[in-house]
């Protein structure tokens, strides 16, 4: 296949998200959470996780943690122990309990609403920072690369890119910033629902004409 011009790729990737917008317009994060320090630790939780995991570890563990404080102070086999269902559970507990000190320390027990005081707390990295900046706050710094983002960027051809981040930045030329969280949803939705990894459902797929492996995945 040749490779396709700047300006259709951008044309082209305007109408898949026109698209993904109408089929799922009430697309969202699906991690459970009612305030950013819970989107924050859930997001920690989320790693090598399934949001369906994770949501059902944090419907107890936010009962009974409900501050940056109560987390710093928790005994740490305690914590490890209400997360233990989920994988590398000891490592997070670790990093939960050292973000939440540097939440009281530097942010007054609030969580920071910037990339750089994001990534500077332990467990976190831009993908995390990402998900707590648009979903918590509303506030577009980039686009979320999970497995599904990635996935369908390179099945869509919107790039070449394998690392995560420089897939990140070729989105971000893409896309208009206020649509930088929801692109995020819409792909991993549509990785979820319609095109999976191993059997995408082309024949049903509401983009198929617009994607280059259509039929060849």
């Amino acid at each position: 296949m040749p490779r396709e011009s700047p300006r259709a790729l951008v044309t082209r990737t305007r109408e898949i998200l026109a698209r993904l917008r109408r089929t799922y317009p009430d697309a969202h994060c699906e991690l459970v959470f009612s305030n950013p320090l819970e989107l924050l630790i859930a997001t920690i939780l989320s790693a090598q996780c399934t949001d369906v995991q994770v949501n059902r570890v944090t419907a107890d563990l936010f009962q009974k943690y409900r501050t940056a404080a109560d987390y710093a102070e928790a005994a740490p086999n305690q914590l490890a122990e209400g997360i233990r269902r989920l994988g590398l559970f000891r490592n997070k507990a670790k990093n939960i309990q050292s973000t939440c000190r540097k939440l009281i320390v530097r942010h007054q027990g609030a969580v920071p609403q910037s990339m750089e005081e994001l990534t500077a707390l332990d467990g976190v990295g831009r993908k995390t920072a990402n998900v707590v900046l648009g979903n918590a706050f509303g506030i577009n710094v980039g686009v979320v690369v999970d497995t599904h983002v990635a996935r369908l960027s390179q099945r869509l051809r919107l790039t070449r890119e394998t690392d995560p981040v420089k897939i990140e930045r070729a989105l971000m030329a893409l896309v208009p910033p206020t649509d930088w969280t929801l692109l995020s949803h819409w792909l991993i939705w549509h990785g979820r629902r319609r095109c999976s990894a191993r059997r995408p459902d082309c024949e049903h797929c509401e983009i198929r004409e617009l994607c280059p492996s259509n039929g060849r995945v």
